[in-house]
């Protein structure tokens, strides 16, 4: 690397032992210096399309335009296109309550795991639905705002620390690797006010609350609040997606298997549900794929009918990095998606910051989920978002 041969060995040891100082909660050092090429190895194939959609944008519009037509020719027309999307999607899910900044939370319980601390804590993940989670602190985090974060959301908290399931233990993992990591779950949606008269789409509600979950991690003394990702599988997926897309202080996301764009060919991709964005009041339609006997309702409808499409969320993240960790649901063809996103942190001036990984299956695997924790070794415990 130009850094190691410009200053020498010397300098070298001296910025091994600062980075082992800055990054204490990791039980080894995989973000020293000597290994950031090698992580960067492993995860670089991630960022390239297969041959066959290189370049492929598909029938998706161009977030590059803006809804009038006009063509985004300035890094400050891209600020303004990206307000558009903003408040056009907000307008139709419903606008969010204020995000609670400094959240109280409430510690029910401690408990030492490995190499971490597991504390149960309740907060509310929005005004009048407190909710529980796991907050695990590794061992070696120090009070210096110095460890990264993850956001982990799913059904249910227990997943994610390893008390259920297989292979969705992302907290747990990430935990043992350094990460503080924060596991919360809300079975069947989130209905704000209540499911009676939700004004918000359950599934940018789900976002809203995961937001406020954002400051729980915030506001540790441990965690750097500029370093916080989030990741979720299946719901989950749509939920971290939803989140990270629309609450920008998450720095990186892994997204897996929840389905990325709309696909009415697979009844897992069910956006239409009205526990995602097809709420159309406290009478849900039958469950199951849209149909002439069981139609579209809710702001799905809408959107179909109009032609909006969830890439226009992925451009959101633009240029915070994202990787799809697909599955049966999440195939290579959604590149021609992605590769929207890729255009415009082409055209702010950033490259690789836009990944996806296959799988035949949608459970994730030990190699699946390796991927995902090496993405957030490398963009959060490595900071490579200042170093790019």
């Amino acid at each position: 690397m130009n850094i190691l041969r410009f200053y020498g060995m010397s300098s070298f040891l001296i910025l091994i032992i600062s980075l082992q100082t800055v990054f204490a909660g990791e039980k080894e050092d995989p973000t020293s210096a000597a290994n950031n090429k090698a992580l960067w190895e492993q995860i670089a194939p991630y960022f390239e399309p297969p041959d066959e959609f290189k370049g492929n944008l598909g029938k998706y519009k161009s977030p590059l335009k803006f809804y009038d037509g006009r063509l985004v020719k300035t890094p400050a027309d891209w600020q303004t296109r990206r307000q558009e999307i903003l408040k056009t999607w907000h307008t139709m899910m419903g606008e969010w309550p204020p995000v609670n900044e400094n959240p109280r939370v409430e510690y029910l319980k401690e408990e030492h795991r490995d190499n971490f601390s597991q504390y149960t804590v309740r907060f509310n993940i929005a005004p009048g639905h407190p909710n529980t989670g796991y907050l695990l602190i590794p061992d070696r985090a120090k009070q210096n705002r110095s460890t990264p974060a993850v956001l982990v959301v799913f059904y249910d908290p227990e997943t994610g620390v390893g008390l259920k399931g297989e292979n969705r233990d992302f907290a747990y993992q990430l935990a043992k690797r350094g990460f503080v990591t924060f596991s919360v779950g809300h079975d069947y949606s989130l209905y704000y006010p209540d499911r009676e008269n939700a004004q918000i789409q359950p599934l940018s509600a789900l976002a809203y609350g995961a937001a406020n979950a954002f400051h729980v991690l915030a506001n540790r003394k441990e965690v750097d609040p500029k370093r916080i990702g989030i990741v979720g599988h299946s719901y989950g997926g749509k939920w971290a997606m939803f989140a990270s897309c629309l609450y920008d202080k998450f720095a990186c996301a892994a997204w897996s298997d929840g389905g990325i764009v709309f696909d009415e060919n697979r009844p897992s991709v069910n956006y239409w549900e009205p526990w995602y964005l097809g709420y159309a009041g406290p009478n849900f339609r039958k469950r199951g794929l849209p149909t002439k006997e069981n139609p579209r309702t809710g702001l799905y409808k809408k959107l179909i009918k109009e032609g909006y499409d969830l890439h226009e969320l992925h451009a959101l993240m633009a240029p915070r990095p994202f990787m799809v960790s697909g599955g049966s649901e999440d195939q290579p063809k959604q590149w021609r998606a992605l590769n929207h996103t890729v255009a415009v942190n082409r055209f702010l001036g950033y490259k690789n910051r836009v990944a996806m990984t296959n799988r035949e299956k949608h459970a994730p695997n030990p190699e699946s989920n390796e991927q995902m924790y090496q993405f957030f070794e490398y963009w959060l415990k490595q900071n490579q978002l200042s170093a790019n």
